[in-house]
């Protein structure tokens, strides 16, 4: 079977290409579009691909309810948090120019049958749907009707949920990709769970998946890349003195950087048989020992402890592993001692 690819705007996304890491800059911005530009272009230069915005639309997205619902990570309403960070669409279509003039792509989160619908007036190339929609399947009916790519965060759901999520995206053809995610900000070690990720894995062999980590530094991500990840999303600032619920557990410049370049090679160091690669024969022709003789042997004198043994460099005719299948066997000829035994001589 080979690996499922998934693709956006022609970048393919799998175990077969490099790891894709976006960074999301989602609300860190706090509303304003000035500092959403200098985050862009913070990103950018570290060499980032994809940059994820957030699309709030907010008397779509929350009733009056939330206005007393308190996050962990902040101590004001999200209902607030969200009035306060949330761009107009005029703005958000200033944000989304400007990071494709840049050469990246722009994809984004939609909170809302509205912000889908803004998203897709935008004509976004794919959408990123967060956990708190994982299980919102009438979004995720709408959003999959467009048949564009879809990446969907999985945190705080289990496979059954997740299946639901699936079986729309088969029923519409399009695209997907799975994020094993944990909704806590930031995540702590013992919660990051690569095992999650792997049961993605096993119980959709058809989607390409990843990592959508809000721990504080690059180490989950690219432990997530060994165990299989093809997609690696962490928030994105250009500095974490910036007032913001998401600082804590973004990566700045150095770190998206570092990612990048960590996370290719992680992803070419994991898969492999345990053989020996045949780079590796330089090491075997010294590093494996062969079978010679430790001392003089006559013609028709039999091969014993006491006259072979093995040593270095594993370049004879009997490797160290047939030692023991020659003892007893007959000389041929008189063979010097300290030599390597060959098949000539019994």
């Amino acid at each position: 079977m080979t690996n499922p690819v998934f693709e956006i705007c022609n970048r393919k996304i799998g175990l077969d290409y490099d790891p894709l890491v976006i960074a999301e800059i989602g609300i860190n911005h706090e509303g304003s579009l000035t500092v959403a530009f200098e985050m862009v272009d913070a990103a950018i230069q570290s060499g980032a691909e994809v940059i994820k915005h957030q699309t709030h639309v907010v008397d779509d997205e929350m009733s009056h309810e939330a206005k007393s619902v308190v996050p962990g990570n902040s101590d004001v309403s999200i209902y607030q948090i969200m009035e306060r960070c949330a761009l107009s669409e005029k703005d958000e279509i200033k944000l989304q120019e400007y990071v494709e003039s840049k050469g990246a792509i722009f994809i984004s989160t939609p909170f809302s049958r509205a912000a889908t619908l803004r998203l897709e007036r935008m004509n976004v190339p794919a959408y990123k749907i967060g956990s708190g929609e994982c299980n919102n399947y009438p979004l995720l009916e709408l959003i999959a009707s467009f048949g564009k790519p879809i990446i969907l965060s999985t945190g705080m759901n289990d496979i059954s949920s997740v299946e639901k999520a699936v079986n729309i995206f088969r029923k519409h053809k399009t695209p997907f990709c799975l994020l094993h995610t944990t909704n806590l900000y930031p995540t702590p070690d013992h919660l990051i769970r690569f095992g999650a990720m792997e049961a993605l894995q096993a119980a959709f062999p058809d989607a390409v998946v990843g990592l959508s980590d809000h721990s504080i530094d690059n180490l989950a991500c690219l432990g997530a890349v060994a165990s299989g990840a093809s997609v690696l999303e962490r928030h994105f600032t250009d500095r974490k003195s910036r007032p913001g619920p998401d600082i804590a557990c973004s990566m700045d410049p150095k770190e998206c950087a570092e990612l990048i370049i960590q996370s290719k090679r992680m992803a070419k160091m994991r898969g492999g048989k345990k053989e020996a690669a045949k780079e590796e024969q330089v090491t075997i022709d010294f590093a494996y020992a062969s079978v010679v003789t430790i001392s003089e042997i006559k013609k028709g004198e039999k091969l014993t402890t006491e006259n072979i043994w093995v040593k270095r460099p594993g370049t004879g005719d009997f490797l160290a592993e047939k030692y023991e299948s020659l003892l007893g066997c007959v000389a041929k000829e008189d063979i010097l001692a300290d030599i390597q035994l060959k098949m000539e001589h019994i």
